[in-house]
């Protein structure tokens, strides 16, 4: 039976100082007690979000070079977003880093336009597919989880991965949005979120969860609180599921263009 154990990192960052960042990430992974397959960091892990800051990345920086270190030491996939120079701009690249050093990324599609985002980082243009342990999974970062379309599963997937820094003002769409997307899509949703304040004083209290395909929660985070939550989810009870309710059988057919 395929199974996949996870551990979600919720932590607050330190604003613009990656050196901080990865010593403290490099002291909580130290701290897993259960061996995983994926290590999910929230999104911009090593700076917070910022998009009008020189903080990016060159294309194979420090920040992924510690990523593979790490997931060769914990013999894990280690996933999470970074800042990298596109040009005059940036992407925001969810890395997806094997043990064995191989990489793929996703770069986050839709940019949040009340923060000016599109001015600063460049739109990712593909919609990609990760496999691990007999699973599919879904990269997708903050903003996306607000548009639905691009996230149709198209049977092609098992898991939606959401890496966040989503504020607490807006907490509760988050929540809900999460819930929706495993109810709509007939998969798990995993969802990752920071805590604490970021330099511009915008305030974050997590909301790390993971739901089932009936939109059950599974497992939270506690609020507030900095904390490593593993679990391990089992493929054939979301099998069993879409054969007894197959549901995305009956999905509109359409193409994005």
């Amino acid at each position: 039976m395929f199974t996949l154990t996870l551990t979600l990192v919720q932590s607050a960052l330190y604003w613009l100082d990656k050196d901080a960042n990865l010593a403290m990430f490099d002291e909580k992974l130290a701290g897993i007690t259960t061996q995983p397959n994926l290590i999910l960091l929230p999104e911009t892990f090593a700076t917070g979000f910022t998009i009008n800051l020189d903080c990016a990345e060159p294309e194979n920086g420090i920040v992924l070079s510690w990523l593979k270190t790490q997931a060769h030491k914990h013999n894990a996939v280690v996933a999470g977003s970074v800042l990298v120079a596109q040009g005059d701009k940036k992407a925001n690249r969810f890395y997806w880093v094997a043990p064995n050093g191989e990489v793929n990324y996703y770069d986050k599609r839709h940019l949040f336009r009340l923060g000016s985002e599109g001015d600063y980082v460049v739109a990712g243009q593909e919609r990609k597919v990760f496999e691990i342990n007999g699973f599919k999974l879904l990269p997708q970062v903050c903003y996306d989880l607000r548009f639905p379309v691009f996230q149709r599963n198209n049977n092609d997937y098992d898991v939606m991965i959401n890496i966040a820094n989503w504020p607490a003002v807006r907490r509760q769409i988050w929540d809900t949005l999460l819930m929706a997307r495993a109810m709509e899509n007939l998969c798990y949703v995993v969802g990752v979120n920071r805590v604490g304040k970021d330099g511009n004083g915008v305030a974050h209290n997590g909301g790390t969860a993971v739901y089932d395909f009936k939109g059950d929660a599974l497992t939270k985070a506690q609020d507030d609180i900095e904390q490593l939550v593993t679990i391990t989810l089992k493929k054939a009870p979301l099998d069993e599921f879409k054969a007894a309710f197959p549901a995305y059988l009956d999905a509109d057919s359409f193409t994005l263009i």
